[in-house]
């Protein structure tokens, strides 16, 4: 376990020397959303009985936050490390593909946890907030950024060139992030388009952590912490077997 233990500590030293890159500047363009969403649309905006636009925006804010950072350090850790050559000093010692996968998952999912959790407790100053079912909370934060954190990886693997990685950024994970309901309850769609929702696994882990906040969703919680499951087994399972191929690593 040494290989693994200290790949994943070169990891989060990694996003933490930087942190206020990779921490504090997401935690406040979350900020920035909320205030200026929250004031142009408070009370225009239809969401949950009894909740109000603001609160309703937040849990979307922080959703959204975990899955974008997750993703971000990655997949940018493995292109990097592509595109300088220095992946060959993780695949030469003996580590193994699921330490491999172990060390790039875990690490950025603590990254898009800890913008997750600094977003949620900067929104406090602005919305008045009770996790009504926080172990639901933790639940879906843990598993959304998982997936996240393999998809990036997914990505980094497949990607030879950073235009690559940004585009499978802006036309695979920013549309399924913006139009899974951050900014907005499904059901105000038309019908066409609340099925399209349906199909966006982001939208079950939105509405799921909403659940966590208010004890109030638009599909069951276990439906959309299955969702959420099975996404990461299958996105999980396309990554080890890449890596454990040497698919677009060892050249």
């Amino acid at each position: 376990m040494t290989g693994f233990q200290t790949l994943l500590y070169k990891e989060m030293l990694r996003f933490w020397k930087v942190s206020v890159q990779t921490i504090a500047a997401p935690v406040l363009t979350a900020i920035l959303y909320l205030v200026i969403f929250g004031h142009a649309l408070e009370g225009r905006a239809g969401a949950f009985a009894g909740v109000t636009y603001s609160s309703f925006l937040v849990p979307g804010l922080v959703m959204m936050s975990v899955l974008q950072n997750a993703f971000a350090n990655s997949s940018s850790s493995l292109i990097q490390s592509k595109m300088t050559g220095n992946i060959v000093f993780v695949l030469l010692p003996p580590i193994s593909y699921l330490e491999f996968f172990g060390a790039y998952v875990l690490a950025a999912t603590a990254r898009g946890l800890a913008v997750g959790s600094g977003v949620m407790l900067a929104t406090v100053w602005f919305v008045d907030l009770h996790l009504v079912a926080p172990l639901w909370t933790l639940g879906f934060g843990l598993a959304s950024a998982a997936l996240a954190a393999a998809l990036g990886l997914l990505a980094g693997i497949v990607s030879e060139k950073v235009d690559q990685l940004a585009a499978f950024q802006n036309f695979v994970i920013l549309p399924l992030t913006m139009l899974a309901g951050v900014f907005y309850s499904v059901h105000s769609l038309p019908a066409f388009w609340l099925g399209v929702s349906h199909l966006n696994p982001f939208f079950y882990m939105i509405d799921g952590l909403r659940y966590g906040f208010f004890g109030i969703a638009d599909v069951d919680p276990r439906a959309s912490l299955a969702v959420a499951a099975l996404s990461l087994l299958v996105v999980g399972a396309v990554a080890i077997t890449m890596l454990k191929r040497g698919y677009k690593l060892r050249y």
